[in-house]
């Protein structure tokens, strides 16, 4: 049986592994068989998001943008002015959503920020603003 391991230790070393290029397919098959084997599976969706943040720390930032429409690619460099202003990253890995729901703005999720111009956001929260 394994050693159970802080959610600190194990975000560190596969952040580590991850930022250094080592082989992330071997990295992520220990991640998933210690997790398995100490019956930690529940914990993988924050320690996921665990992991992104320390990327981002390192300078490895995954974002994700919801829309309406495709993104220009004016607005694309625009967004990643934003997130170079709130994380110093060097690497950028932008995933674009298109969700007609949407209406207009944008979300922008990084590890520990969301930005959030969306016209439903902007709606609730006028709805709520009037009704207090």
């Amino acid at each position: 049986m394994a050693v159970k391991l802080s959610r600190r230790r194990i975000t560190h070393y596969v952040a580590d592994n991850l930022a250094t290029g080592t082989d992330v397919h071997n990295t992520l098959m220990q991640l998933a068989g210690y997790l398995v084997d100490t019956r930690r599976t529940k914990e993988l969706d924050v320690i996921v998001r665990d992991i992104e943040y320390a990327l981002a720390e390192r300078g490895l930032v995954s974002a994700r943008v919801v829309t309406a429409f495709k993104l220009s690619y004016v607005t694309r460099q625009a967004i990643e002015d934003v997130i170079n202003s709130r994380k110093k990253s060097h690497d950028i890995q932008l995933q674009h959503v298109v969700d007609p729901a949407v209406l207009g703005g944008l979300r922008l999720d990084i590890p520990g920020f969301r930005l959030d111009t969306t016209l439903a956001h902007t709606l609730s929260t006028l709805r709520t603003n009037y009704k207090k």
